[in-house]
């Protein structure tokens, strides 16, 4: 479903070259749930960035369900995240001006899809969130508004999900909570996951756990 060769990632500092990410070759299998982990600064978000298309590598190149992103210009990776992927972030990422049912919404309306109300609802209700469909993001907790961002992420029925340190600002029994709401929904769709979190107990409940460190990428074995 998803692999990555020879991928790096440089960014030019005053007087060098800055190496973030070397040589990273990876194979994620449809319906795995695969966890990348490491220190802050390792490359771990900087590695989802370029699985995702949200960036492009130096060196090496990704490719999604065959398709090599290398060869996409901007519209064309856009136009396959949209059929492909759904993201949820650690910063919940949703329109304040937007109520949580809109913010469901407006990928699947983006895309011309007709039944984008209807699934909203649908998996606003499967959140638990249903009575707070017309609610702003401000006026929703961190662990609602994180709810909503995972209702939005399968409403438009990705084969792929990214994750970005999905819990990383909720207090821990709103973490729990949210984590099981995600692996319960990943279930139920047949989804690929791919995480990123410096969670190891959240990590733990992947199939996979890829380490990062210094820009490196290795598997480690399950515990």
């Amino acid at each position: 479903m998803i692999t990555a060769t020879n991928l790096g990632k440089r960014v030019p500092l005053v007087d060098e070259e800055l190496a973030i990410l070397k040589g990273i070759n990876l194979e994620i299998k449809s319906g795995e749930t695969v966890a990348i982990i490491g220190a802050s600064g390792s490359g771990k978000s900087t590695l989802l960035g370029l699985l995702a298309g949200l960036d492009t590598a130096s060196e090496g190149y990704v490719t999604i369900d065959g398709v090599n992103l290398q060869a996409l210009d901007e519209d064309g990776r856009a136009a396959l995240r949209g059929r492909e992927l759904g993201f949820v972030f650690q910063s919940f990422q949703l329109l304040p001006a937007l109520t949580a049912l809109e913010n469901v919404m407006l990928p699947m309306e983006l895309l011309g899809d007709a039944s984008a109300r209807e699934r909203g609802e649908d998996y606003l209700q499967r959140v638990g969130l249903d009575d707070r469909s017309g609610h702003y993001p401000r006026q929703l907790s961190g662990g609602e508004q994180q709810r909503v961002a995972i209702a939005r992420a399968f409403a438009g029925s990705p084969r792929i999900l990214l994750a970005d340190e999905p819990t990383g600002n909720l207090d821990s029994a709103t973490g729990e909570r949210i984590a099981d709401l995600l692996f319960a929904l990943n279930r139920e769709e047949g989804t690929t996951l791919v995480l990123v979190t410096h969670d190891l107990k959240l990590a733990a409940r992947c199939q996979r756990q890829l380490h990062m460190e210094r820009g490196e990428l290795e598997e480690r074995e399950r515990s």
